[in-house]
């Protein structure tokens, strides 16, 4: 069983949190995150530190005090570093370019695609075939690179399609005569 909730997460300089009874409000100079708990767990905040730990011994209460602990921890690296995704666009004539809260791809279809990025998420495009999303949710930040690189996922015979910087594309053979 892991014992992730028994490390403490540390509050860095410049951010605040406020435990309540029903949830915790995570403040920096990124932005503010909340997270509303789950009946099994309880947050301590002593200093700078929250305490993660289970209200009993249960086996779903132990698990869940475990991940509340890694979102706070998400929560916390968000509103003083943030979180960022970057894409590839691979393929002739394939582009991006970032217009204030939505994104306009051109990847291959007849028509060009106008994605509205959710609130707190920012996007750029350093070149026409870049796309660097941030913000300080990381869920929203994967969410929204997940969603962008599904209107045309990397296809393994050309490697044409958006893919993550870091993703690898196995390629396949051609069919033979």
């Amino acid at each position: 069983m892991s014992r992730i909730a028994n490390a403490p997460v540390v509050l860095p300089k410049g951010v605040e949190a406020t435990v309540s009874a029903s949830g915790i409000t995570i403040k920096g100079s990124k932005g503010n995150l909340n997270l509303v708990l789950h009946s099994a767990v309880a947050i301590k905040q002593d200093g700078d530190t929250l305490k993660v730990s289970a209200k009993d011994g249960s086996r779903n209460a132990v698990a869940m005090a475990g991940t509340t602990r890694s979102l706070v921890n998400n929560m916390v690296a968000g509103v003083s570093e943030g979180f960022q995704k970057k894409l590839e666009l691979r393929g002739v004539g394939y582009r991006a370019k970032a217009q204030g809260k939505s994104i306009n791809l051109t990847v291959g279809y007849s028509h060009p695609i106008n994605y509205k990025l959710p609130e707190g998420v920012t996007a750029e495009t350093p070149s026409q075939t870049e796309i660097v999303i941030s913000g300080a949710d990381k869920q929203k930040v994967g969410q929204a690179a997940a969603e962008i690189r599904k209107f045309r996922p990397p296809e393994p015979y050309k490697g044409k399609g958006i893919r993550y910087s870091d993703e690898h594309v196995y390629r396949k053979e051609a069919k033979k005569k």
